[in-house]
């Protein structure tokens, strides 16, 4: 008997049965001997490879939303070039054979300034090209039992590393014939990290950046060899500018992509890139994209278990917006992830620079969750695989916050409002605050009736939370109020000018504190 049939039925007799006056147990035992009668799963119905069937059945799960917190990976062939050389943007591959043909500006100063110093320290490059570093990534160090270890206990609880970068090269036992097992380190590193992820509790993503790698290499095109291997990296057989309109680098793309979760089957796929578009590329973004879901869906009884996420899409419902380096300007409906880079330069430069200070990062990341989103922190490994120093200060600051103020954080929820203060967040991707927190921007969240509010900075005076005034948001009446982390006995008045917590005697927050406000029923 199927579901709604069942209820149906159920429903009918239950009005006849009110209508004879039987007993109520005697309805309910019968609606519960209809129900046993269904099948012990019902399978949801396939998605569609439209945008309209993906925003109708994409459901992100409850460990993302939990989570909260994880650490994403930048590794590769850029990793192993000369760690002094100039900017490059992690684009190394492209900027290295100079300018393209029209480019003006500082894009191509970057890239007249990387051939130069290329050229000085390897040599012209027709002699020694991109494909020349490959065999200097050794990652003779990659430790990624010890590095998830770290991560965890710097409160991370998932971990995604990059499968392909711009590039063209596979961090994985891929069917291209540029992957880290036949070349370079000659490990197939998606395999390990997943392995350390599975032994320490933490859920597996996967990003991928491949789509536009044929119009990455238009300048070095002039320096190969068609028919060679190196024409393979390099995608000759693919037109730069025309890439998009091609069946073939369009299958491609999809086939490499269905590689990896295939093979490798993640907890999160994220597409740091363009895809095969509905108008150029028979929707085989959206074909891959469905396909992806359906597969977890068909795996576990018709419920979703995966992310999907991307830069963009004709509909946000129907996968988790990645805001690169941006924020959000109020709470968004539907949760989105808030990617930001410790190293100053995705892959790793010696003199890589991060404009975010370690308080301005702490305060970011409370300020996203605020606001219904999910942190990504990137790391920039060495060619040899270890951590720099100066990033892992950045996990541990976060780490140190965690521990301290978790509750409030893992398995929360936005409350009415993120909150309040004078420092404005903008909304969209690029364009991430750099900017100090004051005392009075306060950030809420809420979890099993207990409301949390966040200090983004140490107060040196008497704190006043106006948006918990009596008579305002806040309906309920404060039982007791904790500051996280201390044993310190916290008076507090509210009035209708608002919530007043006299400052505390001792502040364990180095950058943030949080307040426990537990409510009356």
């Amino acid at each position: 008997m199927r579901l709604a049939t069942a209820i149906a039925f159920s429903l009918k007799f239950f009005q006849t049965d009110h209508r004879r006056r039987r007993p109520m147990k005697l309805t309910i035992r019968w609606m519960a001997l209809c129900l046993s009668c269904l099948p012990l799963s019902v399978h949801a119905a396939e998605i569609e490879p439209t945008w309209e069937s993906m925003a109708a059945n994409y459901d992100v799960p409850e460990w993302f939303l939990d989570g909260k917190f994880g650490v994403w990976m930048h590794w590769g062939i850029p990793s192993a070039s000369d760690e002094n050389r100039p900017g490059d943007g992690s684009h190394y591959g492209r900027r290295m054979y100079g300018p393209s043909n029209g480019q003006s500006g500082l894009q191509r100063n970057m890239n007249e300034n990387l051939r130069a110093f290329h050229e000085k320290r390897y040599g012209p490059v027709e002699e020694f090209g991109y494909e020349d570093l490959v065999p200097l990534f050794k990652a003779e160090n990659f430790d990624p039992d010890g590095l998830v270890q770290f991560f965890k206990d710097c409160g991370a609880r998932f971990v995604m590393p990059v499968a392909c970068h711009h590039d063209n090269f596979d961090m994985y036992d891929s069917f291209h014939p540029w992957n880290s097992v036949d070349r370079g380190p000659k490990r197939d590193t998606l395999k390990e990290w997943k392995a350390a992820a599975e032994k320490h509790g933490l859920k597996f993503g996967i990003s991928t950046h491949l789509y536009w790698s044929p119009s990455f290499f238009a300048s070095a095109r002039q320096y190969q060899t068609p028919g060679t291997l190196e024409a393979k990296l390099f995608n000759l057989e693919y037109d730069p500018s025309g890439y998009k309109h091609s069946d073939s680098w369009n299958q491609h793309w999809y086939d490499r992509c269905w590689e990896i979760m295939d093979k490798y089957d993640p907890d999160w796929f994220n597409n740091d890139c363009p895809y095969p578009n509905e108008k150029t590329g028979k929707s085989l973004g959206l074909k891959l994209f469905s396909s992806y879901l359906n597969r977890d869906r068909k795996e576990n009884d018709g419920k979703q278990t995966v992310v999907f996420s991307a830069k963009g899409g004709k509909d946000k419902r129907a996968y988790t917006p990645n805001v690169e380096r941006g924020g959000a300007g109020e709470i968004k409906p539907q949760p989105w992830m808030w990617a930001t880079d410790l190293s100053g330069s995705w892959f790793y430069r010696k003199g890589a620079v991060n404009r975010m200070a370690i308080p301005v990062m702490v305060g970011n990341a409370v300020d996203a969750i605020s606001k219904n989103g999910v942190v990504m922190l990137n790391v920039a490994l060495r060619g040899d695989g270890t951590l720099p120093e100066n990033q892992a200060a950045y996990l541990t600051a976060f780490g140190d916050f965690v521990k301290m103020n978790g509750e409030g954080i893992y398995g929360s929820r936005p409350w009415k409002t993120y909150g309040e203060g004078p420092l404005e967040i903008k909304d969209g991707r690029q364009g991430e605050n750099h900017k100090n927190f004051s005392p009075q921007d306060i950030r809420f969240t809420q979890k099993d009736g207990v409301l949390y509010a966040f200090l983004l900075a140490p107060p040196t005076n008497d704190i006043l939370i106006k948006t918990l005034a009596t008579g305002g948001l806040l309906d309920q009446d404060i039982a007791a109020i904790e500051l996280m982390g201390s044993d310190e006995n916290i008076e507090w008045k509210r009035s209708s000018d608002g919530l007043n917590i006299p400052l505390p005697k001792t502040l364990p927050g180095q950058y943030v504190n949080g307040f426990r406000i537990t409510l009356k029923n």
